[in-house]
């Protein structure tokens, strides 16, 4: 009801001044988002599942140790007498009750479930709102609601929400206890920069517009790098076989035939010797077709380093626009 109460004259107040207060700057948080991006409640929440499941398996047991004497009850009951029936049922319920107890200690509205959620999440929501209020203090925030609490938002810009940046300064505050002096420097340059890109978003999109100009030229640098490897590798490989058959051919080699018949004449014999011989003892000249696939290789290799120089030269132009981009941009923001 308190909290019911005050969220309504938060809300009357801004609606009261809206029209006064046109130059506010107005934030807000979804804590529900920035909970689910934190390691540390991430992990102790998985942890508190683990143990929910457990409760829950007990539960369950202690359920089936109950539907099994019931079960058995009034299978023996025609053979019991009515002091045995009495006592198996007041057993009975002695179980049911002790299951009750042990189901609202571990999740009633007092139970450890509910108990141990809210010592997990405090810690986490008291880190949120100092950030909250660091950022407010830092960047004249007027107004920060919790689009995740009871205050009803109809619409919210995303322009608006800075739960991103709360979850930086979380990260940034567990990041700074493990860093050495000069990682910290390095660390606070970095965070200067995010600061200034959250303040200026117009900065910010001219910024990853550079970022992704800068990461397609390097996609185009290799791909054109493993390109030319691809050219290269394939020429070595034509001109080691061109060299291979040519060596072959220099060196007169043939390859004989099987021998397919053992009743052969010796006259035959002999005239196959003698023919083998003489091709042995000839001299293979190169032929036109080799001549021809050097002259091709040739040109080919011309080719590619004319397109090499083609391309060294685009991306120098390229680099050399971007510089003069960059220059421009420093220059617009040291206006502002």
């Amino acid at each position: 009801m308190r909290k019911t109460f005050l969220f309504i004259i938060l809300s009357l107040i801004v609606t009261t001044v809206n029209a006064q207060t046109k130059g506010n700057k107005v934030g807000y948080i979804d804590m529900e988002y920035i909970l689910q991006n934190v390691p540390n409640y991430i992990e102790a929440k998985a942890q508190l599942e683990q143990k929910a499941q457990k409760w829950k398996q007990e539960i369950e047991a202690k359920k089936i140790e109950i539907n099994k004497l019931t079960e058995a009850l009034k299978a023996e009951k025609p053979l019991l007498t009515a002091e045995l029936i009495e006592e198996r049922e007041a057993e009975i319920k002695f179980l049911e009750n002790e299951k009750l107890d042990y189901q609202q200690k571990r999740f009633g509205p007092n139970g450890d479930l509910i108990i141990q959620k809210a010592g997990l999440v405090k810690p986490i929501q008291d880190q949120v709102f100092t950030a909250v209020q660091d950022i407010a203090e830092a960047r004249k925030y007027d107004f920060i609601f919790d689009k995740s609490s009871h205050l009803t938002i109809l619409f919210a810009a995303k322009r608006f929400d800075i739960s991103d940046q709360v979850i930086r300064v979380l990260n940034r505050t567990e990041k700074r206890e493990q860093l050495t002096k000069k990682q910290l420097q390095q660390e606070q340059a970095k965070e200067e920069k995010e600061d200034a890109l959250d303040e200026n978003p117009d900065l910010a999109a001219r910024e990853k517009a550079l970022s992704d100009k800068k990461a397609a030229r390097e996609k185009l640098v290799t791909d054109k790098k493993a390109a030319q490897e691809e050219a290269k590798r394939k020429y070595e490989e034509r001109r080691q076989k061109l060299l291979a058959e040519k060596e072959a051919k220099k060196n007169g080699t043939v390859v004989a035939a099987d021998k397919t018949e053992t009743n052969d004449t010796p006259a035959t014999v002999t005239a196959d010797s003698t023919a083998v011989n003489k091709a042995t003892t000839q001299e293979v000249k190169p032929s036109n077709a080799v001549e021809e696939r050097k002259k091709a290789l040739e040109e080919k290799r011309k080719k590619i380093l004319e397109e090499r120089e083609a391309n060294k030269k685009a991306l120098e132009e390229k680099r050399l626009k971007d510089i003069q981009e960059k220059e421009a941009l420093k220059k617009a923001n040291e206006v502002k």
